[in-house]
């Protein structure tokens, strides 16, 4: 199930006059990115993540607005929280995103009956449209969804998968991104269905192991359990000093470094938080924690800047730090950064770039500079493994 045009949806419930209208929802400045857009909006050619002076220029009459994360991320718990009470078994795989196990529902209503009063809820309790598509996998069900939006329903009965997927473009499947499909038009591959004729081990030597996954996906074959989702998921990093400190710029450094590396594996496993916990543990032993829900997101430049407010709050100038940390909880599937409204098309790509850099060096391989005032302390512990160290002495870039 995929909400249609969430962030749009959530604004129209908030000012009926944008009904009809081409709504674009992102950054405000020229060097803005497109975070969401109407149906009316894309007919012009608008896309999500496109810049936001092209935009303009694609759709000179529409209607820009900034966007409110927080509020969008309040009626996505809305949503989740009528598909908890529905389905035996969800996961939430972004903000707007669902996939439901009804495996054995067909002994009682039917499932597709279930997945259509479930859409109907949803848009009686939330005011907000939704698509579904029903069939035996995840990847079939996420085509059928795209298929049947805006605010509609494709069921694909078993053994149909194949039919179905042929006559559509490759960039259909989940998983082909702007490069990947780049490389399948070069090999002359525009529709499903040529794909589906190729040998296996033509895409393993083109793409490796993605171009097996991408070719059974293709052929509609996709085994991925649907996950339960947990809203109580987190990461941590915890650093306790060999001598109690007073350093408030080199406390903030570490702080900086902590957030930093969580930001990263949040992106890495394609995460995003909504709850961020700051400690700071004193000399005599007494800890102090502060927890803050913040919208969505796994962006450095917002979730530093949150730390190392809250820990301004918790600081007592009067005693001694032995120990600060930094969790990140109440995590959700999603790559996306739904609070960068006003960042740049170039933040993003530095992002990718940046994180790139850390796939294949390390992640201290590339960091920022106030987090480097870390080193000056010592060496820390990895949050996930306790075995690297916070800093790489090698820094090949």
């Amino acid at each position: 199930m995929d909400l249609d045009t969430f962030f749009v949806s959530v604004e129209r419930l908030q000012n009926s006059s944008l009904e009809g209208k081409p709504v674009i929802i992102g950054g405000q400045s020229n060097r803005g990115v497109v975070a969401s857009c109407s149906y009316e909006a894309r007919a012009y050619g608008v896309s999500s993540a496109m810049p936001m002076k092209t935009a303009r220029q694609l759709c000179p009459h529409g209607v820009y607005i900034r966007g409110d994360s927080g509020l969008y991320s309040q009626y996505s718990n809305l949503v989740t929280d009528v598909i908890r009470d529905t389905v035996p078994l969800y996961e939430k795989s972004s903000i707007d995103e669902f996939y439901l196990d009804l495996s054995g529902m067909d002994r009682f209503f039917g499932c597709l009956r279930i997945a259509a009063d479930l859409k109907e809820r949803i848009k009686q309790e939330t005011g907000l449209p939704i698509s579904f598509g029903l069939s035996v996998n995840k990847t079939v069900s996420k085509v059928a969804t795209g298929e049947a939006k805006p605010a509609g329903q494709l069921q694909i009965g078993r053994g149909t998968e194949k039919g179905f997927l042929a006559p559509l473009s490759v960039r259909k499947i989940p998983g082909v991104g702007a490069e990947t499909y780049k490389t399948l038009r070069t090999l002359g591959i525009e529709k499903i269905l040529t794909l589906q004729e190729m040998p296996s081990e033509l895409m393993e030597r083109t793409l490796g192991k993605n171009g097996i996954d991408i070719w059974k996906k293709a052929q509609g074959i996709d085994n991925s359990p649907v996950l339960a989702w947990h809203e109580r998921k987190s990461i941590s990093s915890e650093r306790t000093f060999d001598r109690d400190t007073i350093d408030v710029a080199k406390l903030k450094g570490i702080l900086a470094a902590m957030t930093e590396s969580l930001a990263y594996q949040l992106r890495k496993g394609g995460k995003l938080t909504q709850c961020v916990t700051v400690k700071v543990r004193y000399s005599d032993f007494n800890t102090h924690t502060l927890q803050q829900r913040i919208p969505y997101t796994s962006a450095d430049h917002h979730l530093i800047p949150k730390v190392k407010e809250m820990f301004e709050r918790l600081y007592n100038r009067r005693l001694l730090v032995r120990l600060i940390g930094v969790r990140f909880s109440e995590l959700v599937e999603g790559a996306y950064q739904i609070n960068l409204f006003e960042d740049t098309h170039e933040m993003m790509q530095l992002y990718q770039a940046m994180d790139s850099i850390r796939n294949r060096y390390g992640d201290r391989s590339v960091m920022r500079v106030e987090g480097m005032m870390a080193r000056s302390i010592g060496r820390d512990d990895n949050p996930f493994d306790g075995s690297a160290p916070l800093l790489l002495a090698n820094r090949r870039t």
